[in-house]
C-alpha cells in the first residue's frame, strides 16, 4: 500500500490499520482469543489520530486487509484486480 511510510506518519498508520484489520479477520478465522484482539485494540488507539481527517479510510483498509487475508488463505483474486495485497 505504501512505500517509504516514517513511523508515525500517515502512510504509516494507514499501513498499520491495514495490518490491524488483517490480524483481527485472520485472528477470528483461527480462533484466537478476544485477549489478544484487546490488545491490538489498545494499539491501534495509540496513532488512530493521525487518521481522524480521512473519512474513507476505514473502508479502504478494510478492502485492503480483505485482500491481503485472502493471499494468504489462498483464495483467488477475482479477475481484474491486483495479484498482490
Amino acid at each position: 500500500m505504501t512505500d517509504g511510510a516514517l513511523f508515525g506518519d500517515h502512510a504509516y498508520s494507514e499501513e498499520e490499520l491495514v495490518a490491524e484489520i488483517g490480524a483481527a479477520y485472520l485472528g477470528a478465522h483461527v480462533g484466537i482469543s478476544e485477549r489478544t484482539l484487546e490488545n491490538s485494540a489498545a494499539y491501534v488507539a495509540s496513532w488512530l489520530r493521525v487518521l481522524r481527517d480521512d473519512r474513507r479510510l476505514l473502508l479502504r483498509a478494510a478492502q485492503h486487509a480483505q485482500r491481503a487475508v485472502d493471499y494468504v488463505l489462498g483464495h483467488r483474486v477475482a479477475e481484474g484486480s491486483s495479484d498482490s495485497p
